[in-house]
This record gives structure tokens, C-alpha cells and sequence, in this order.
């Protein structure tokens, strides 16, 4: 079975092409018109279980109705990355004709397949088809325990599906899944169905019924229809007693850094400026904190390229998430379009690697730095390469195991091609565009040439919104709370750059002024805290499970934890050198 991305071109200006389908694609969906009579085509997706989300396979790889042709939809890149693989299936579903009873197919169960049925149903297995970009949810089959002495195991298939589809004039709205009023074929040891041919398999027939109900939203409103309802249980709510709680812990912060730190400057600014006439030179004489040692704060530290990376790709990624949040807020991620976010992400982080060059390079200069093209290459590799790492380990799981989480190789070759010919070549034109622009180092005090974790502060503001983020991600929630999440980003950053300043201050206080990286690590060490937090969602918070969960779980998480590190980090090195700047421009040393 030949599954691929419907995107694959060869020359660079055809990949261009795909780069602006892929931008449009996520918020340019059209309304299917249907006439009565008219078949509307029922996708079969994939089938997996219940308590791991990211473990799926093909609806087919179970011993189900099929065609004796499986065609396949053409997927977009978000679809085949978010594991969708859809094929036509065998119904025979006609705008607003109604079924009452349709065979769909007889099978003859081998006892191989009656027990990989079995299993699949005991694992809590569930389908996903699609009908009109509308997902729809049911599980394979029917589980029941009872009893200690003597104890009952029942397992029982759904061989009857229901399907009631809502329509406003030539166009569907909502369509979802039923099995009420249904007994299952059980499928227990015993039997208790019909013998087969001799070989010890059963006979099943499916079947199926349509209804067709009219509802009062239209096209434009339809997915109104699809978040009030859901087969997962919802667990998303507006959750303000968090967000007042965050803004209560940035409003202390920022009235500490405000108004104590400010006092203290102003108390050392009276006392380090009582002689008019005083230069920079006359701080060294009988002072100690900070003033003694201005002639080493803007001392260039050690790694500078590694350094400008971090800052570099800590911004493109702050522009990367401020994009789709902003994007989510226009409404331009409609909740029918499979995978939206995934190919905004992919195009976005390609086109934004010229900030990422651009910011690098730029103050690699400004410091010194002589090895400009070398810095590219780590910027535009730092986090490409652990990506690359981490994808070939969980690909190769999911490979593996035969889940659809594995990608097709045409969609590995895409995108290599995305980041080789668009986000490489944006992050050289954005280093060099920052060499030549990158002026000199701005210090108000001679320099030369030439760590403790508080990331517990920041991850607290953040904390209770991780769980209905994690919630999304490894679930399957539509996060539709997209300005509370505005908010909390800003109260992220807004923490991070308080308590960077404020550490700042008391390393330089203590003479010490090695700031440079330890800025860095202040609140970039929250990514810590995220991985900790993953692990004990993993194991406390989910019912996630098996080699495959895991190893995409924990992957990624580490994925994550890093990127929020290079986020915090860029955020607290700026504000911290931003705030020293300030202070030694604040003394008179004229």
C-alpha cells in the first residue's frame, strides 16, 4: 500500500509553489454544494487506542470491510503528519436519502483475525472516518467485566454502525457515529456465533443506516456544531482563577524589580556620583559591588558563536509562536481542517530563519566574533539536528510497530527540501544581512576579551496552562482558548525578563561578572521544569502507555523543553543586558 503526500516537486520554484499552498491551505476551505441523490464520500481514517492518542493505524489494517481497491485521499502535509491516512470506504451515503437497514459486507472470520479483533478491542481500540471534513469517532467493540467467583469476560463486535448526518440546504454540517439500540457479535472463546467453514473462523455481517436531519447553522458556523460535541471527554474550560493567579505573581515581580531595585540603584547612583567632576576610572578607587567591576561586566565571554545561536534561534522561535497565536486569533485554523497548525508550523519555521540568522550573526559580529560562517551553520543546526535526531528515534518506533505516526518517505524528502532550499538560504541571507548591518558593541564601558538555575518562577506562570496544553497536544482536544493563551505567553516572557534583571543585579552586586551566560540560564533552565512536569503528566495525569506513546511522548517533550529554554533564554539574556546598559549609562563618567 503506496501511501504519499499530495506535495512532491522537484524543482525549486515548483517547491516555492508548495511552500504557498501550504500557507493558504489551513484557512482556504470552500463549502462542498451537494443535490439530492448525491453521494458524499465516507473516508475510513485510522484506528488506535483510546489512551494513546499518537499510536494509530491504517482502519484497514484490521479485519474490516474494504474495497478490493484501497484508493486514497490526497492529504496535505498537516494530515499525513498528524498520522491521517483516509481511503474510501465501502458506504453508500447519498445526501439526505435515508437508509434503514444496508448490508455492507459478509465476512468469514479466520481465528488469526477474530483474535487480533479481540485484542484490539480490549485495548480499547477506536475509529476515526471522515465524512465532508467531518470527523467521526465509535469504538470496534464492546468490553464488559464482572464478577470475582466466578468471573465474567464479555467481548463483543459492532457489526451495525448508525450514522445521523445534519445538513442546512446543500451543504453538510455535522455528522456523527452511533451504535444505541445495537447488540454486539460477541466474540468470546465459546463462540456463541455462527461456525464458519470448518476452519474455526465465524461469520460476520456488517451493516449500516443513515439519517439525515436538517439543522438551523449554516456552513459558515458549522464547527460551532463540532466543538459543542465530542466522543473524548472534554476537559477544557475557561480557567481565570490561574490566569489571576499569573497575573498577580507578575504584578509582585514586576513591583519588586520596579521599585526595590530602582531604590537601591538610585541610593548607589547618590552615593557613586557625589563628585561631579568623577570619571569611570575614579569607581575604582574604595567602592565595591557592581561600580568595581564595570571595566569586566561588557568582558566578551567564552563560546560567543554558541552564544548568538542560542539568541538566534531563541528569536526565531518568539516569532514563530507569537505567528500561530496571532494566526489562531484571526480564526485561520478551521477545526475541520486535519493538521492546520502542523503545516503553519512547518512554513512558518522555514520562513523564519532568516530572524534567526539575522539576530545570530548580528551580534556574533558585534562581539568579535570571527567565524561568521561557522555561527551560521550552528544557528541554522541547533535545533534542526536534536529535531533530526529525535524524529529518525520515534520514526523509527512507529516504523516499527506499522503505525500511521510513521511518515511516508515522500513527505521526509519534502520536507528536507523545505529546510535545503528555504530555511538554509533564509538563515545565510539572514546572517549575512546581520554581518553588514551589525555596527559596534554598544557599551557605556571598556571591554575585552575574555551558573545557578531560577527557572522555577517562570514555569509557576505557566504551570496550570500546561496541563490544558498537554491536555491538546497529547490529546484530543481543539484548544479553542487562544487569547487566555496570548495572555500567558505574555506573563511567560514578562516573568522571565523580571527575574533575569533581578539575578542580574545581585550577581553583579556580589562582583561578579560573568552575567553573559548565566542571564541565559536563569529562566532558560524553566525548560527543566517542563521536561520534570511532562513526566509526571505522563505518569500521573494520563493513562499513556506502550513503547510507541512513550517514545513519542518523551521525544518530544525533551523537543519542547528545549525550545522554551531558547525562547526564556533569548528573553532573559535581552532584558538582563538591556538593564546593565541602563545602570552604567545612568552614572556620570564623563
Amino acid at each position: 500500500m503506496r501511501l504519499e503526500a499530495p506535495i512532491q516537486r522537484s524543482s525549486v520554484d515548483a517547491l516555492w509553489v508548495c511552500i504557498l499552498a501550504l500557507c493558504l491551505l489551513p484557512w482556504t476551505e470552500g463549502a462542498v454544494k451537494y443535490k439530492t441523490g448525491d453521494k458524499v464520500t465516507l473516508y475510513v481514517n485510522k484506528v488506535g487506542p483510546y489512551h494513546n492518542p499518537q499510536e494509530t493505524y491504517h482502519y484497514y489494517t484490521l479485519p474490516v470491510c474494504r474495497p478490493k481497491e484501497v484508493r486514497h485521499k490526497a492529504l496535505s502535509l498537516g494530515e499525513v503528519l498528524d498520522g491521517d491516512r483516509m481511503a474510501e470506504s465501502l458506504y453508500d451515503i447519498r445526501f439526505r436519502k435515508n437508509v434503514d437497514k444496508q448490508t455492507l459486507c459478509q465476512l468469514t472470520l479466520s481465528e488469526t483475525e477474530v483474535e487480533k479483533l479481540r485484542e484490539a478491542i480490549e485495548e480499547l481500540y477506536y475509529f476515526e472516518f471522515v465524512l465532508d471534513d467531518i470527523p467521526m469517532w465509535g469504538f470496534v467493540g464492546y468490553m464488559e467485566e464482572s464478577g470475582f467467583l466466578p468471573h465474567s469476560h464479555k467481548v463483543g463486535l459492532w457489526t451495525h454502525l448508525d450514522f445521523n448526518i445534519e445538513f442546512n440546504g446543500n451543504s453538510v454540517i455535522f455528522a456523527n457515529v452511533s451504535v444505541k439500540d445495537v447488540k454486539p457479535v460477541p466474540l468470546e472463546e465459546s463462540g456463541g456465533v455462527e461456525p464458519g467453514t470448518g476452519d474455526g473462523g465465524i461469520k460476520v455481517t456488517h451493516s449500516y443506516s443513515v439519517r439525515w436531519f436538517e439543522s438551523p447553522l449554516t456552513h459558515e458556523r458549522r464547527a460551532e456544531r463540532l466543538r459543542d460535541y465530542s466522543f473524548f471527554p472534554k476537559t477544557l474550560e475557561i480557567h481565570w482563577l490561574s490566569i489571576i493567579n499569573s497575573l498577580v505573581l507578575v504584578i509582585l515581580l514586576l513591583g519588586f524589580v520596579i521599585i526595590i531595585l530602582m531604590r537601591v540603584l538610585k541610593n548607589d547612583f547618590a552615593r557613586y556620583n557625589v563628585e561631579e567632576d568623577g570619571g569611570c576610572d575614579d569607581l575604582d578607587q574604595g567602592d565595591n559591588g557592581w561600580k568595581i567591576i564595570h571595566t569586566d561586566v561588557f568582558r566578551f565571554p567564552p563560546y560567543k558563536s554558541l552564544l548568538c545561536a542560542i539568541l538566534g534561534v531563541g528569536a526565531q522561535f518568539l516569532t514563530l509562536a507569537t505567528g500561530i497565536i496571532v494566526m489562531a486569533l484571526l480564526g485561520m485554523f478551521n477545526v475541520h481542517r486535519h493538521g492546520a497548525i502542523n503545516s503553519a508550523a512547518i512554513v512558518l519555521y522555514a520562513l523564519t530563519s532568516c530572524v534567526s540568522g539575522y539576530c545570530s550573526c548580528r551580534f556574533y559580529t558585534q562581539i568579535h566574533g570571527q567565524h561568521w560562517v561557522w555561527n551560521i551553520i550552528l544557528t541554522s543546526t541547533l535545533f534542526s539536528g536534536p529535531l533530526f535526531l529525535t524524529w529518525s528515534v520515534v520514526n523509527s518506533v512507529h516504523w516499527y510497530s506499522g503505525s500511521t505516526q510513521a511518515l511516508p518517505v515522500s513527505t521526509v524528502l519534502l520536507l528536507l527540501a523545505v529546510w535545503a532550499l528555504v530555511g538554509f538560504p533564509l538563515t545565510v541571507i539572514g546572517g549575512i544581512v546581520g554581518k553588514n548591518k551589525a555596527g559596534s558593541f554598544q557599551a557605556p564601558c571598556p571591554h575585552g576579551s575574555a551558573h545557578g538555575h531560577r527557572g522555577f518562577l517562570p514555569f509557576s506562570a505557566i504551570s496550570v496552562e500546561l496541563y490544558y496544553i498537554f491536555a491538546t497536544v497529547w490529546g484530543r482536544e481543539h484548544y479553542t482558548l487562544y487569547g487566555i493563551l496570548l495572555c500567558v505567553f505574555a506573563i511567560l516572557l514578562s516573568v522571565g525578563a523580571c527575574i533575569s534583571v533581578a539575578l542580574t543585579y545581585f550577581l553583579l552586586s556580589g562582583e561578579d561578572y560573568r552575567w553573559w551566560w548565566r542571564s541565559i540560564l536563569s529562566t532558560g533552565s524553566t525548560g527543566i521544569f517542563i521536561f520534570i512536569y511532562s513526566v509526571f503528566y505522563y505518569y500521573n495525569r494520563s493513562s499513556m502507555s506502550g513503547l510507541v506513546q512513550s517514545a513519542e511522548f518523551f521525544g518530544y517533550s525533551m523537543l519542547t523543553a528545549f525550545v522554551f529554554s531558547l525562547m526564556l533564554g533569548t528573553v532573559s539574556f535581552t532584558s538582563s543586558l538591556a538593564f546593565i546598559r541602563y545602570i552604567y549609562r545612568s552614572l556620570k563618567m564623563d
